[in-house]
């Protein structure tokens, strides 16, 4: 798996990766202890509004910023946008008021929903081979634990010896140091997409997502990874503070379970998806969520809950977490041309986070009015009611290959090679506007 780290730009690209999520991990443990001393008890919905906030931003912002990432240079949109998002957290440990984290907060993520669907939608560029790119997907995915791993380790040492806010500085070198790393290496610029009208641009990778089965299918898992990993972020802290009495430096622990559960996926899974398709394995990842929440809620219902019972739980529901995460990229890749990855990769984002927009505030508000083990049943059923919306729409054998015909192009169109039926591998785009057998 390794060694595609041999690749120079690609080596760069996952360092950047790496150093930008420290920063966020250290971040994620600060603000919900900031929600916590600015709001006691209702930190739950400090932090589901602060999420929400989030996905706002990241479902507004990221399909207008894919339409147009391949008309700017994106070494230079990479850069600024870090740069955007080191200011933000610069000023997040002097806020004394609830309204300014959601301000700084909104500046912040909006910077990142222009940054990271153009980030992942590089790699297959970097990295065109399948094999290797699946390799990268499993080390973006190590990657992203390290948020929920490393960060939240360092953020308990850390916090020993100082207050939570100083590790809003973390925040910010992690994404100097990414901006840095990224203005290290020269990055491939795929030709641009033809000229298009705005709303056309803005649109096209929601209309390419939403015409293929298999994304289809997988923005139904999409709903259950956020409602099962709603539940571990929103209200972690208030299992961890409010129900058990531990102190801040469990939530870190909680955190590192749930990182520690995704690793170890995302480290088996590269030899698996050689052996086993997509589909399957996303949907066991799935079902081994709903499983976890339903197992915590039986658990908390007969002995109560305990703190080897939530970092057991947590720790499965990052094994699921991670296993139908880590190949979504290899559906993303396999969908679009690589002019239209960009925009495929930000509607990914838009959508996925769609689900996460109804899952955040959801979570906090469930914990907060009914308790534990309703808002582990609900969300379990939420994760559930994906799971079979993805076995409706994504069929079981997913044929890459399609055979089909075309009547809306004219007979002398290059693209027939002088037959209307023919077969090869069928992405949505101006020659092949649906998935059907006959255009």
């Amino acid at each position: 798996m390794f060694e595609v780290l041999l690749d120079r730009t690609y080596r760069h690209l996952f360092l950047a990766q790496v150093v930008s999520l420290l920063g966020t991990g250290l971040a994620t443990v600060a603000l919900g202890l900031l929600a916590y001393d600015l709001a006691g008890d209702g930190a739950a919905m400090v932090l589901g509004t602060v999420f929400t906030i989030k996905m706002v931003a990241y479902v507004g912002i990221a399909p207008v910023a894919g339409a147009f990432a391949d008309r700017v240079p994106r070494r230079a949109l990479l850069v600024a946008l870090d740069m955007i998002r080191a200011a933000a957290a610069l000023a997040l440990p002097f806020v004394t008021e609830v309204w300014q984290v959601y301000t700084l907060i909104f500046l912040l993520q909006s910077a990142s929903a222009g940054f990271t669907p153009t980030f992942q939608a590089t790699i297959p560029d970097v990295l065109p081979e399948e094999g290797r790119y699946t390799r990268a997907l499993s080390l973006s995915r190590l990657a992203y634990d390290l948020e929920n791993i490393i960060s939240p380790t360092l953020a308990a040492l850390l916090l020993g010896v100082m207050s939570y806010n100083t590790l809003f500085f973390g925040t910010v070198a992690g994404f100097a140091a990414s901006a840095l790393l990224v203005v290290s290496v020269l990055l491939p610029s795929p030709e641009a997409s033809e000229p298009r009208a705005i709303y056309d641009r803005t649109t096209r990778g929601i209309r390419i997502y939403l015409s293929t089965p298999r994304l289809r299918g997988l923005l139904g898992l999409n709903l259950a990874v956020s409602s099962a990993g709603a539940m571990v972020l929103v209200n972690s802290v208030i299992l961890v503070r409010g129900e058990l009495g531990l102190s801040a430096s469990f939530l870190a622990w909680a955190m590192f379970a749930f990182g520690i559960g995704s690793m170890v996926a995302a480290v088996g899974l590269p030899h698996l998806l050689d052996k086993v398709s997509d589909r399957p394995t996303m949907l066991a990842g799935s079902w081994t969520m709903v499983t976890a929440l339903l197992g915590i809620a039986g658990a908390v219902v007969t002995i109560g809950l305990s703190w080897p019972l939530l970092v057991a739980g947590w720790l499965i529901v990052g094994l699921g977490y991670s296993t139908v995460l880590t190949p979504s990229g290899r559906l993303l890749r396999r969908s679009a041309h690589p002019e239209d990855r960009p925009a495929l990769f930000a509607a990914q984002f838009a959508l996925s986070h769609a689900c996460w927009l109804l899952t955040y505030p959801l979570s906090g508000w469930l914990m907060t009015t009914f308790g534990t083990v309703p808002a582990l049943l609900v969300l379990a059923a939420l994760a559930t009611l994906g799971i079979l919306a993805a076995l409706r729409l994504w069929p079981a054998g997913d044929p890459e290959v399609i055979e089909h015909t075309h009547y809306n192009l004219p007979s002398d169109h290059p693209h027939l090679q002088g037959r209307r039926r023919h077969a090869h591998p069928l992405i949505i785009d101006d020659e092949h506007p649906r998935w059907r057998s006959q255009f």
